[in-house]
């Protein structure tokens, strides 16, 4: 299954919406990033099939200034509940730049949020950055698990493939240090230089 889910994305949960408008604003005069997790609008209550986007996740080790966002590409999830990505331009210009548009294949919608961060300084696009219509929809939100799974299921899965869960774990060399180095004392830092947008 691919980063980003398919079906038509019908709206954005007014709370999500909120959230992003917020941490717009918190981060000015740098821009913020985050991705936008959506969910059946059928488990919500609705009675039409797409996706609401009901959560904004935060990527840690994202890098801003006044014109650039810039996620390392390490960090983003392979989660079947993306949608799209959310992002401010402090300038308050609500229209993709190259940068930008060069994101915008992945996913289906993409939010630019701009200064002073109020409720219609937003506007959202398709991945070719034509402007969307997104309606605002009031949903009680549920209360999902960070993960989708727990200790069970991986006790579960690793039964079913035969591992004993009695045995200590074969020691694979990890360390618990705080420093950032590789027990062979290599720099384990990410050079990839990420996903960002001006």
């Amino acid at each position: 299954m691919g980063l980003f889910r398919s079906g038509e994305v019908v709206g954005i949960a007014k709370a999500a919406l909120e959230f992003a408008l917020e941490a717009s604003e918190d981060a000015h005069p740098d821009e913020y990033m985050g991705f936008l997790r959506g969910e059946d609008a059928r488990k919500l209550g609705f009675d039409y099939e797409g996706t609401v986007l009901t959560d904004v996740l935060v990527i840690p080790g994202t890098e801003s200034n006044p014109v650039s966002a810039t996620v390392k590409t390490n960090m983003i999830p392979n989660d079947r509940t993306a949608a799209g990505s959310v992002h401010s331009h402090p300038n308050g210009v609500l229209r993709p730049s190259d940068a930008d548009l060069q994101t915008f294949g992945r996913g289906k919608v993409h939010i630019i949020i701009g200064a002073p961060y109020g409720w219609n300084d937003w506007q959202a696009f398709d991945r070719e950055g034509n402007p969307i219509d997104l309606d605002v929809l009031d949903v009680e939100l549920p209360e999902d698990e960070f993960f989708d799974f727990t200790q069970e299921d991986i006790d579960e899965e690793l039964m079913r493939e035969g591992a004993d869960l009695r045995e200590e774990p074969p020691d694979r060399g990890w360390s618990h240090d705080a420093d950032d180095s590789g027990t062979d004392g290599s720099d384990s830092s990410n050079t990839d230089g990420g996903w960002g947008s001006r």
